[in-house]
């Protein structure tokens, strides 16, 4: 592996290290419905809403979002809005926007066509280092290192190398990441360098743990210069913060209504996603909630509390809502689900039994999404 820093795995380890890794995943990977196939635009959508998401809620959202969509053409002549009313509860809205641009340069500029390489890929609107890599190498066997978290962790225990952010502690991870990549070898059913990424992101989010990992199941545990006892950065405190919405619904006819606001489209957060209007916490101090619940952004948990108007004569609460009323929409609760509502408003709604969780086409049933 060249005259890279101390740490690193010999030649003759590398190919221990990618038989033994390979071995495990082929025997005990999990059953994903975006692996084991040959479809760039599938890779690309499973990949982007992977990112900083659980495994679970994308598989809430994967296959609804392919029949929704079942190409890029589909997706590129979708209007945005109906775009992110699937993404919705997924959080990270910027993906959805930005997918859905990628998929109209494509129909524009490329007939369709999703490029075959890394260097290809990062001409699309949105796709980055990572997820160029990881569609290059899953979709089209091109031997070059997917670098995620998870892949990172292994690296660093298997290496026994110190977490350094520096320019250099990257470059370490890229290098050892790019040495154990196979060669490209594609065949009806094998895909040597899309195969050894998804196996290197399956041991870190399987095995090789943040906390406590799971040493004696580790298939390259012979190797590993830690064997887990790897001290990593203290992660940033997460921040607590209270928000205070408002539930109001009305009538028209049989059919129930729900007041919800269009956030700013210049907004910084989920520009023009919609959501229960908020409400000043002063306008609640001396109201007890119809419900309470927690909601996690990033670093942030929200301690939220929805309130509704008690009757009708109360009109305070109406009057504390800061949004002008071309912001504020009456939308009835047969419809809610075909709308881009925050990961917040719908996780309300669901709770409240006023949506069920993909519309009617589904059963109804309950689901507690994160942001």
């Amino acid at each position: 592996m060249h005259s890279a820093p101390r740490g690193d795995l010999s030649p003759v380890d590398v190919l221990t290290f990618r038989r033994k890794l390979i071995h495990w995943y082929r025997a005990h990977a999990r059953d994903l419905p975006w692996r084991g196939i040959r479809d760039p635009y599938r890779t690309w959508v499973s990949e982007v809403m992977l990112q900083q998401t659980r495994v679970a809620a994308v598989l809430d959202h994967y296959e609804r979002f392919l029949r929704m969509f079942p190409t890029v053409f589909a997706l590129a002549l979708a209007p945005e809005a109906e775009v992110l009313a699937c993404w919705s509860g997924l959080g990270y809205y910027r993906r959805a926007r930005m997918l859905h641009k990628a998929a109209q340069f494509l129909v524009a500029e490329r007939a369709g066509i999703i490029p075959e390489t890394s260097a290809g890929l990062r001409t699309l609107p949105g796709v980055g280092e990572y997820t160029a890599a990881a569609i290059a190498s899953i979709a089209f066997g091109e031997s070059i290192a997917v670098v995620d978290g998870n892949v990172e962790r292994v690296l660093l225990r298997v290496t026994g190398h110190a977490e350094d952010t520096s320019a250099a502690g990257r470059n370490f991870i890229r290098i050892q990441a790019a040495a154990l990549v196979p060669q490209k070898r594609l065949a009806d059913t094998t895909n040597a360098a899309g195969d050894h990424n998804q196996a290197m992101m399956e041991l870190g989010a399987t095995l090789c743990l943040p906390h406590s990992p799971l040493c004696l199941d580790c298939p390259v545990r012979d190797l590993c210069r830690t064997r887990g006892e790897h001290v990593t950065r203290p992660r940033g405190a997460q921040k607590s913060h209270p928000a205070a919405y408002l539930l109001a619904t009305r009538k028209r006819g049989i059919t129930t209504e729900v007041l919800l606001e269009r956030r700013k489209p210049h907004a910084s957060l989920m520009p023009g996603m919609i959501e229960l209007p908020p409400l000043p916490i002063a306008a609640v101090a001396d109201r007890e909630p119809l419900l309470r619940l927690r909601h996690s952004i990033t670093n942030t948990n929200y301690y939220v509390a929805i309130y509704a108007q008690p009757d009708s004569s109360d009109r305070a609460l109406r009057k504390a809502i800061r949004a002008t009323a071309d912001e504020l929409l009456w939308q009835p609760v047969p419809k809610l689900h075909a709308l881009p509502l925050t990961g917040l408003a719908r996780k309300v709604l669901l709770r409240l039994d006023l949506m069920s969780v993909v519309g009617p086409e589904n059963p109804k049933r309950s689901v507690d999404s994160k942001e």
